[in-house]
């Protein structure tokens, strides 16, 4: 992964760029940016380019590069137990299984990492093991004389004992030692820890920058490319995932549609919470990963909704595809009176659920929460 095999984002390609050749490299970085936009192959791009230069130099070390094992350079990144590691895991004893997902596709998301080790149903965390092994790793003279430099991926599934471990080490790091650490959610990340880190916000990729990366990797035709990006929403994932119809969506709309559909039934019509119930039991069926992707889903589609509402149709990407079921028709029912309950309700729920409630208490009581507020009058 080099600066040109990231999409987009030339602005923060040439900061980058110019502070490494300017010898202004900030010892602890934050990237941050949403599921899609790049923080990954941007990160490793510039590990590349800081311990490497420019392609035309240091061969040896652009090799190293290409199969992901320059021993300078260091990988941390949500893990849990697993058939193959059965107690406590740690990173470096899924470095294979690391490396041929980043082959893979480097703009995947913290889920299908999760299914790429076998751990769908599960939540990875780093643990303050892992940081007794960044500790140790980082106290050590770097292999080629240059930086070292970790990247940690997810870096907002630190538990407060890692954070509390790696404080001082990133506040006062070893000489030449650089942090650069990733995430979607730059609020989840321990205040102690981002104030001592330079911040790098990633905007959602553009239009053009998806539509290209599809031509360009996949030989998509360019009208067919330029509807697929219009749908991701600045997500180069999404896109692929789009273009293979392999997108766990058609299955979220599905819930989504007859939970709305149940909820506006419910209303006056004590026997439709029992399907209420029956839903919140399948959904709740699906490991916790799965449902919190659902949640967001649901916060997305509503949100998509609201704009459609108040007239904002060149921002709605969204396209249902379920038969009878009109996106305009619902929109109605989104407003300025009950958007802000809605999404308290399903970030509530969102919470509650990763911090490991019983999801079909949580899913019901949201399922009821949702069939008095869809009718509250705009």
């Amino acid at each position: 992964m080099v600066f040109q095999d990231v999409l987009g984002l030339d602005h923060i390609k040439n900061h980058l760029q110019t502070s490494a050749d300017q010898g202004r490299i900030a010892h602890a970085q934050l990237f941050c940016g949403s599921s899609g936009s790049g923080t990954l192959p941007m990160a490793i791009a510039y590990a590349r380019y800081i311990l490497c230069g420019s392609l035309s130099e240091n061969k040896s070390c652009h090799q190293k590069f290409d199969a992901l094992s320059h021993p300078d350079l260091h990988f941390v990144f949500p893990v849990t137990t697993t058939d193959a590691v059965k107690k406590h895991p740690l990173s470096d004893l899924f470095l294979t299984d690391w490396r041929s997902f980043l082959e893979k596709n480097p703009y995947a998301t913290i889920f299908e990492w999760y299914q790429h080790i076998g751990a769908e149903n599960k939540q990875g965390i780093i643990n303050v093991e892992e940081a007794a092994q960044i500790v140790k790793k980082l106290s050590l003279k770097s292999y080629e004389g240059g930086y070292k430099i970790m990247i940690i991926w997810m870096a907002d599934k630190m538990n407060t004992a890692t954070a509390n471990k790696l404080l001082k080490l990133i506040e006062e790091p070893p000489a030449k030692t650089i942090f650069i650490l990733i995430t979607e959610d730059k609020e989840q990340i321990i205040q102690t820890i981002a104030s001592r880190c330079q911040i790098l916000e990633f905007p959602p990729l553009g239009i053009g920058a998806i539509t290209e990366g599809l031509q360009t990797r996949n030989n998509v035709a360019q009208i067919e490319a330029e509807k697929i990006a219009h749908r991701a929403q600045g997500n180069y994932n999404k896109a692929i995932q789009l273009l293979q119809n392999n997108t766990s969506e058609n299955q979220f709309e599905e819930w989504f549609i007859t939970w709305v559909r149940a909820a506006f039934k419910a209303k006056g019509n004590k026997a439709v919470i029992n399907e209420l119930i029956k839903w919140s039991e399948g959904i709740a069926g699906n490991g916790r990963e799965i449902q919190k992707q659902f949640l967001n889903y649901c916060i997305h589609f509503f949100r998509q909704a609201l704009l459609l509402n108040y007239k904002s149709e060149s921002l709605v990407f969204l396209e249902p595809q379920t038969a009878n079921f009109n996106l305009s028709k619902f929109a109605p029912f989104v407003h300025g009176n009950n958007i802000e309950p809605i999404f308290s309700a399903l970030e509530d729920a969102l919470y509650h659920i990763e911090r490991n409630g019983n999801a079909k208490i949580i899913l019901t009581d949201l399922s009821i929460k949702l069939t008095r507020l869809l009718h509250v009058k705009g």
